[in-house]
């Protein structure tokens, strides 16, 4: 049934037409809403098609801090205190569309400044930190010959941390061309890969530990289960590790022993064998005849 039929002759649409109007409208601020959900991400500067695999690597690797919102409150006297506000690869506001990973909001009169700019975006690292840095900033007015403000983020290496200590560290406004805004913060994202490998010395003591379970164990259950054995009769070969143990106590005692078997005591203490009969020598030549 076409659209017509629906209002046709000015008459009040019938329920089916009402429901799917419904339906029309429910759809198109579904869509609506999605589309405005989808939060932007970072943009290296450059087509895409020159973009490196380690800079879409790096970018990955700071994922986990996208959902996460940072700030940082700065006061100099009575003419400076702002805000500072921040995130990784996102826009502060993302009603506002313009793209703004990192603002400055002015206390004293709520006026807002974008430092820095997610779809000019550059990433690179070292061994234990990585660089982010927002261009495309709001435009300085009597500084930096009127050049759009820039961000630069250190984040360094701190294990056990997703993310903290975010701070500002200066702004270089002084000169001519080429001004930032320094930030720095610690997260175990810029951490290298912990090396886990294992040595050879530790793999064979590993695999060794792992047949003697195996042995112990299997042979047990063989000897209960299979077998019918009870008591130490369920140690597999019982008879050979009791005759090994003997062979090792001789094998110890013969090594070890420091003198001969048949040597006497140097000191024997007195005992019934040492009392014997009594000799018959006697001192009677001693007394007078």
């Amino acid at each position: 049934m076409g659209g017509g039929a629906c209002a046709r002759g000015g008459r009040r649409m019938s329920p089916p037409c009402h429901t799917s109007a419904l339906l029309l409208v429910f759809m198109a601020l579904a869509v609506s809403g999605a589309e405005q959900s989808e939060e932007r991400s970072c943009d290296v500067i450059g087509d895409e098609s020159t973009e490196s695999q380690m800079e879409r690597a790096l970018l990955k690797k700071l994922e986990p801090l996208s959902h996460m919102r940072f700030n940082v409150t700065v006061e100099k006297g009575k003419t400076e205190n702002y805000i500072y506000h921040f995130r990784v690869c996102r826009e502060v506001n993302s009603t506002s569309h313009d793209f703004g990973g990192l603002v400055q909001t002015d206390r004293q009169n709520g006026k807002t400044t974008v430092i820095g700019r997610i779809n000019e975006t550059q990433v690179f690292n070292g061994s234990d930190w990585i660089m982010l840095i927002y261009k495309g900033g709001d435009s300085y007015g009597r500084h930096c010959s009127g050049e759009k403000r820039r961000a630069v983020i250190m984040i360094s290496c701190k294990r056990g941390v997703t993310a903290s200590s975010f701070s500002i560290i200066s702004e270089e406004r002084e000169k001519e061309q080429e001004c930032f805004y320094l930030f720095e913060m610690d997260s175990s994202v810029a951490c290298p890969a912990e090396n886990s490998h294992l040595s050879v010395g530790s793999i064979l003591l590993i695999t060794f530990v792992s047949l003697i379970a195996v042995y112990i164990i299997g042979g047990f259950l063989y000897q209960r289960l299979v077998v019918g054995a009870k008591g130490m009769e369920q140690i597999p070969h019982f008879a050979f590790w009791q005759d090994l143990g003997n062979l090792v106590a001789d094998g110890c005692d013969f090594v070890c022993r420091s003198k001969p078997r048949n040597a006497p005591a140097a000191y024997r203490g007195v005992g019934d064998d040492q009392l014997g009969e009594e000799s018959e020598e006697r001192d009677d030549h001693l007394l007078p005849m």
